[in-house]
């Protein structure tokens, strides 16, 4: 039992040591797929450019659910479900925020593409919803009115 634990904390502190020296890099896997460029985009064409979406086509096909009035912007739920088979990635961008693009998923193959999310919103505005499926991009709005400003106005 003590060996066990001796063992155990041996591992823990190389592991602990691997990462203060740099050995080990977890966050450089996520960095990989972080779009700078999209994500610190100050309008809705460009966000759209930089993610490949400038063109997309409307489709009844990508479900938003949100509140027609949220009464504080600062939290706002949506949820979004695409039925365009194939879908590898769903955007959502709020098209009078500083920065519109508030998130991005990517889906491996069979994945449900359905996602829940919690956005700010600094005022009403249409939310966008961009699917990529197919290697087209396809796209869904919904208005969304909001009485208190959450992007600290």
């Amino acid at each position: 039992m003590i060996d066990r634990r001796r063992r155990i904390l041996k591992a823990a502190g190389a592991l602990a040591g691997g990462l203060a020296a740099g050995l080990l890099k977890p966050v450089l896997a996520f960095a990989a797929a972080w779009n700078k460029e999209a994500f610190g985009a100050k309008t809705p064409a460009d966000a759209l450019r930089s993610i490949g979406a400038a063109a997309a086509a409307p489709s009844k096909d990508i479900l938003i659910e949100a509140p027609q009035i949220a009464e504080n912007g600062a939290v706002v739920p949506i949820e979004v479900l695409s039925n365009i088979p194939g879908t590898k990635s769903i955007a959502v961008l709020i098209e009078k925020n500083p920065f519109p693009l508030a998130a991005r998923f990517d889906f491996m193959d069979g994945a449900l593409p359905f996602v829940k999310v919690n956005v700010k919103m600094g005022e009403s505005s249409d939310v966008r919803v961009v699917a990529e499926a197919g290697g087209k991009n396809f796209t869904a709005t919904k208005e969304i009115k909001v009485t208190i400003g959450g992007c600290g106005g």
